[in-house]
C-alpha cells in the first residue's frame, strides 16, 4: 500500500543522508500517516489521513 495522504496527495520525499565523513547514501522521509474513520461521500469510511490535514480541518472525523 502506498504510503500517500488520500486528501491533499503528500507522499515520501527523497534525498541522501551524509555522515560526517560526507559518505552518501539514498534515504527517504515518509509522510505521517493516520488511519482515521472519516465521513466521506454521506458515509463512513477509513482511510489514510497525514497529520497535517487531520490539524487543518480538511476532513471529519466520524
Amino acid at each position: 500500500m502506498a504510503k500517500v495522504c488520500e486528501v491533499c496527495g503528500k507522499g515520501p520525499r527523497f534525498g541522501n543522508k551524509i555522515s560526517h565523513a560526507h559518505n552518501v547514501s539514498k534515504r527517504r522521509w515518509n509522510v505521517n500517516l493516520h488511519l482515521v474513520r472519516a465521513i466521506v461521500n454521506r458515509g463512513h469510511a477509513w482511510i489514510r489521513v497525514c497529520t497535517s490535514c487531520i490539524r487543518s480541518g480538511k476532513i471529519v472525523k466520524a
